[in-house]
């Protein structure tokens, strides 16, 4: 990346603060983008999820990893179900969604607490492991909630083999004019359920898969305890990718864990942070990591900035850690502070081989978080700070009272919020889909097939508010 005619910034920049200028391309179209990553993860579009609580789930993991992306589950949650949950993930199929199976005696309020745990909101009514019929929210609208499914389901079944080739699927479904249908194996039971939606996106993405062919998912652990034992059995549970993570990630503790790590002779990239600095950066990977996440304070649910006052505007922190990180053949991942996919392209031509997405995933069906509604009538899902007094909380629950209420006192998140889901891109597909767009299309305004020469071609220019603010989409008239 180079700044636009050679001007050096006088001060740290956050994404809002530039632009990038188009180059001279030969790049026909923004499919002719190859989005793989280089940092080892896998990863063929340059996204992971957070590891937070409120977004970083089974289901989140299941669906980023099978368009591409990487999730990483957060270190508070207890070491059985975490193993768990990478089985679980391993075993997913790389084209099918889980469906939410049911049986007929299950009633309409059983069908309604789960349809809004998928995106497709469709459950499966299955007897003897073989679907016989269909159920969702329309048939399920207006109907007693004692019911039982076998009342109200759809009997009218369109059933797809599950090894049929996505496109030809896709125009099974809409040939019959359907949105869903679940898929059979050659016995006739329930393998999976597919949208026409899903089918088109498996040609379009290439999921994220390990050498066996099964979806990666990633795994966090922290600073204090036993970590080079938490870490030994998420390595032998089949984990993908090790995430060594403190909000201070250049301190002594993170450096002796992380060579703890490292003595392990993990098989998978190992990643650490977070830091904002190139000496953080080069200590990080002097003592071992492959890859070093990036960012203080820019997260939507931490206050860090405000608290302390430290912290340093993303682009820059960025910028100066991919450039270290690149002097010893390592990588970076953009930690927190994207709110556009604008900011993915940017971060991404600050030289970060993936960028970590948190709160902007949140207000998604995939998310853990139960489904609620305001007053207003929006649905939205409660979110979290992993520094905040309810994060605090959830993983001092060992501790004695009296250091429980201790550290309590000291919080560095918001506790409660709420992310509204987008009516128009209401699952983490539809924000993928949004994101994968706009950096292909940077990439093509770049001249970059792929994200390596769209670091190396970006040309990157500094702007005020007023030029950021003209960028916008206007909704309404201006008169």
């Amino acid at each position: 990346m180079k700044f636009l005619n050679d001007v050096r910034p006088s001060h740290d920049l956050t994404y809002d603060d530039v632009f990038m200028v188009p180059n001279r391309s030969a790049v026909g179209s923004r499919q002719a983008v190859d989005l793989t990553t280089p940092d080892g993860t896998g990863t063929t579009i340059p996204l992971v999820v957070a590891n937070m609580t409120a977004v970083a789930g089974r289901r989140m993991a299941e669906t980023v990893s099978r368009r591409g992306g990487l999730v990483v589950i957060p270190q508070d949650i207890p070491l059985d179900v975490v193993t768990d949950v990478i089985a679980w993930v391993k075993r997913r199929h790389l084209v099918l969604d889980t469906p939410i199976v049911l049986a007929p005696t299950q009633t309409v309020g059983d069908a309604l607490a789960l349809l809004p745990k998928r995106a497709h909101g469709a459950g499966v009514v299955v007897t003897g492991g073989r679907p016989v019929g269909v159920v969702t929210e329309a048939d399920l609208t207006g109907v007693d909630r004692f019911t039982q499914l076998g009342e109200v389901m759809s009997r009218d079944l369109l059933l797809l083999d599950a090894g049929m080739d996505p496109q030809q699927a896709f125009d099974v479904l809409d040939g019959a004019h359907r949105k869903i249908a679940p898929a059979v194996g050659e016995d006739g039971r329930l393998v999976g359920i597919l949208s026409r939606k899903g089918a088109l996106r498996a040609t379009l993405y290439t999921p994220a898969t390990d050498a066996a062919g099964r979806l990666r998912v990633a795994a966090a652990v922290g600073i204090n305890g036993d970590v080079a034992g938490r870490a030994a059995a998420l390595l032998e549970a089949g984990v993908d990718t090790l995430v060594v993570d403190t909000a201070h990630g250049h301190q002594e503790s993170m450096i002796s864990t992380l060579r703890a790590v490292r003595a392990l002779r993990p098989a998978v990239p190992v990643v650490a942070g977070n830091v904002v600095s190139a000496e953080g950066t080069r200590d990080l990977v002097e003592a071992g990591a492959d890859i070093v996440k990036v960012g203080v304070g820019p997260g939507a649910m931490c206050t860090t900035r405000m608290m302390t006052g430290v912290g340093r505007p993303q682009f820059s922190a960025v910028l100066e850690c991919a450039a270290e990180a690149a002097r010893h053949g390592k990588h970076v991942w953009a930690d927190g502070g994207v709110r556009h996919p604008r900011d993915v392209a940017m971060a991404l031509a600050a030289g970060a081989s993936n960028v970590m997405v948190g709160s902007w995933f949140a207000g998604t069906y995939e998310s853990p978080g139960d489904l609620q509604q305001a007053a207003d009538g929006r649905l939205y899902k409660e979110s979290f700070g992993m520094a905040s007094a309810r994060a605090v909380r959830g993983r001092t629950v060992e501790d004695s009272a009296y250091d429980r209420a201790r550290k309590g006192l000291f919080e560095e998140g918001i506790s409660t919020s709420r992310m509204f889901l987008d009516p128009a891109r209401p699952g983490v597909e539809d924000l993928i889909d949004s994101i994968v767009a706009g950096v292909r299309s940077a990439c093509t305004y770049a001249g970059a097939a792929t994200l390596s020469e769209f670091t190396e071609r970006a040309v990157v220019g500094l702007q005020s508010a007023a030029g950021y603010a003209e960028g916008k989409p206007l909704h309404a008239s201006w008169q």
